[in-house]
Formats: C-alpha cells, structure tokens, sequence
C-alpha cells in the first residue's frame, strides 16, 4: 500500500500529524540512540531493528500505519548542515516509518522507498532529536534495517 510521503519541502505531500494518543518520545529507544553531524560517514549510518509493536500507528495520525511499540526503536541527535535528511528503512516485510522531529510535529510513511519498504526525506533537516520508529503494516515483527543517510535512500 502506498503513503503519503512526508518531505519538509514537499508540503502537498506532507503526512504531518498531531497525536491523539502519543508515542512516549522520552522513552529509552529499543534500539539505540545515534549522534550524527552533516557530513556524517559511513553514509549510510544503519541499524538493525525489529519492526512493530502492540500500537496502532494510526493513533499518531490518519496519514500513518503499520504497528509501532511505545517507545522509539531509534532516537537520533542530529547537527544539519545543507545536505538532505533521508530516513528510510530496508525489510522483506511490509514495513512503516513514524518520526517525531525535532519541532514536535510527525512525519508518516509506508511505501515511498523500494517496493513495501518507507522512506522520509527532510530536505531541509532541522538540528535536534528525531525519534524513529519502525513499524509493521500487517502487524508482527520482523527483522529490518533502518538507514540514515544524507545522500540517497537505501
């Protein structure tokens, strides 16, 4: 299924969301928290995470889906510089992005990446704390592999 895509440049596309019940983004990340500056290497900086959780996606936002857990799988510091923000995630499951920026506001998508994976772009990234989840469309888990990049999706 395919989603709106959300890309700070792009607002006709923007899925922007304001939560109805919100993802607790001061929880420690399932996965790790990452520190990254414009001009980062290895580009791309990649995460192995286990997609879903018990949460409806939809509860952020209609414009998101798939199953998150409460807290983000991810949190990323980040320092922007002039280059993009791309945010995407590989899987052989159909797997959903959910991202809390660092404005507050939440970036959804499902399918605008390679086949059922997502992808966020921030062409004008903000500097702050983004918090990733990676959620699963048909619910379950399963294995994937988040990529933060400044130059292209995975």
């Amino acid at each position: 299924m395919r989603s709106l895509v959300a890309a700070v440049a792009l607002p006709a596309l923007a899925s922007i969301a304001v939560p109805t019940a919100a993802q607790d983004v001061s929880a420690t990340p399932n996965f790790g928290t990452i520190t990254l500056s414009a001009g980062f290497t290895p580009d791309p900086r990649t995460v192995s995470v286990t997609s879903g959780g018990s949460l409806s996606a939809s509860d952020v936002g209609s414009g998101c889906a798939g199953s998150i857990s409460n807290a983000p799988d991810v949190r990323l510091s980040y320092t922007a510089g002039s280059l993009p923000l791309i945010i995407s995630v590989n899987s052989n499951a159909d797997t959903t992005l959910v991202i809390n920026a660092p404005d507050g506001r939440w970036y959804c998508d499902d399918d605008s990446g390679e086949g059922t994976n997502p992808s966020v772009r921030f062409n004008s990234p903000q500097s702050g704390r983004y918090e990733i989840w990676v959620g699963s469309y048909g619910g379950g888990n399963a294995s994937a592999m988040l990529a933060i990049s400044e130059v292209s999706s995975q």
